[in-house]
């Protein structure tokens, strides 16, 4: 597989193929449910939850902005925690992320067969759900193994499809709807229900930083990663506060829908609207997939390439020219916590990881400012302020979480310390 001439990655990663990717690692299947889940929390206030939310993960988009664009190899925030604090942070915020893309993913994985459901019932039993996450995960798998182009194309390809049909039910909603007049909150919100719907708002937003992860194959960093995190930002939180805006108006009693886009859907077009929303989410879970398959292995792939995980995940595909033991390991793993866990379990294993990683960033963000004063990158604006918005924006979210989350936290960072104790004195590749 590896070649003597040491085959390299290749840079095929454009400007717009790394916005589909910001739009791919953050719009999954979170929207569907999104609504009911913050209409619950803060009632008619929902509006004011997705711009606080906004403003708080700008803050974090503009921070992996301006370090991303110093950076034109794999690995994202590995390789910013460890410049920053040294290898064994960056060993732990490897892990971190690692473990928040593979909960999503499997999360995600598991959505797609229980929409598949609203076609084919038979999907969720276990057998025929097995054999749909393996045929799902392993085609897309191989696909990515034989070239980053033809994965990247698929993200691209599936990120319009997703937005379509999203954009239609916006449309009919705004200006065709006879629309309802929100029901008042029943209780007064307080700092509690406001904090939990920021929490779920953290799992709606999150996923940007799975674009930063493939730079080595990115055509120009510099340029581009500042330019695709504005632009999703726009188009996420646009598109996230839009849909609000229809479910909140065509669904009566929002904070009570098991599936409010299905309700709002319903309320436009009728009875058979369920199955277009049923559509829509697995398309959009498919593309969030593809986006995952994409930009993920090569984080094991930085990995080992910085001597920190065992030399075969280094390894670049003669012909294929993709770090291959790295997606197969990935596709299989994706695959294993799929079939083992649930939606839920998945995605509080990714949001307990989430929080770490975004602390961490944060940080590493003020140290490698000082340290290295003249980087050639994008420079953010009054960027103390934005550390600043970040770090707090964390440090609310840490006060929600659970001993689940902790204890999580707990073994993760254990694990990445037993992998620093083994390669503690490797050399990089």
């Amino acid at each position: 597989m590896s070649a003597p001439n040491n085959p390299q990655l290749l840079r095929a990663l454009g400007r717009w193929t790394m916005v589909a990717l910001v739009i791919n690692g953050v719009i999954g299947s979170g929207i569907f449910g999104l609504p009911d889940d913050v209409a619950r929390e803060v009632g008619s206030a929902a509006p004011w939850a997705y711009l606080l939310a906004a403003i708080g993960v700008a803050a974090l988009m503009g921070i992996y902005a301006e370090l991303g664009s110093q950076y034109r190899d794999a690995g994202g925030s590995y390789l910013w925690a460890r410049d920053a604090f040294g290898r064994h942070a960056g060993i732990q915020m490897g892990w971190f992320v690692w473990l928040t893309r593979l909960t999503s993913a499997a999360a995600n994985a598991n959505l797609f067969v229980i929409y598949l459901g609203e076609f084919w019932p038979a999907a969720t039993l276990p057998v025929p759900r097995a054999l749909l996450l393996v045929t799902l995960l392993g085609g897309l798998t191989a696909l990515n193994y034989r070239g980053v182009q033809s994965g990247a194309r698929i993200s691209n390809f599936f990120t319009v499809a997703k937005l379509l049909p999203l954009a239609l039910l916006i449309g009919a909603g705004l200006f065709f709807a006879h629309k309802l007049t929100p029901a008042p909150s029943a209780v007064e919100p307080g700092a509690a229900n406001w904090l939990n719907a920021l929490v779920v708002l953290m799992f709606a937003f999150g996923g940007f930083e799975t674009a930063i992860i493939p730079l080595a194959e990115a055509k120009n960093p510099r340029r581009d990663v500042p330019f695709a995190l504005l632009i999703g930002l726009i188009v996420i939180a646009g598109f996230y506060a839009l849909l609000h805006f229809v479910a909140m108006w065509t669904v009566a009693d929002l904070a009570n829908s098991q599936r409010p886009l299905a309700d709002a859907a319903r309320a436009i077009f009728g009875e058979g609207a369920a199955q277009f929303v049923a559509l829509g989410a697995m398309v959009s879970t498919f593309g969030f997939l593809c986006a995952q398959l994409v930009a993920v292995p090569r984080l094991t792939y930085a990995f080992a390439v910085g001597g920190d995980f065992p030399a075969a995940f280094g390894r670049v595909h003669e012909r294929f020219r993709t770090p291959s033991v790295s997606i197969l390991l990935w596709g299989g793993l994706v695959l294993g916590l799929a079939l083992y866990g649930s939606f839920i379990w998945n995605a509080v294993l990714s949001v307990a990881a989430r929080i770490i990683s975004y602390t961490m960033v944060c940080g590493a963000f003020v140290k490698l400012r000082r340290t290295r004063p003249d980087a050639d990158s994008f420079r953010l604006p009054v960027g103390n302020l934005f550390a600043a918005i970040g770090l707090g924006f964390c440090l609310l979210l840490f006060t929600r979480m659970t001993g689940d989350h902790l204890r999580i936290i707990a073994a993760v960072g254990a694990l990445a310390a037993v992998n620093w104790l083994v390669v503690r004195f490797r050399r990089p590749a």
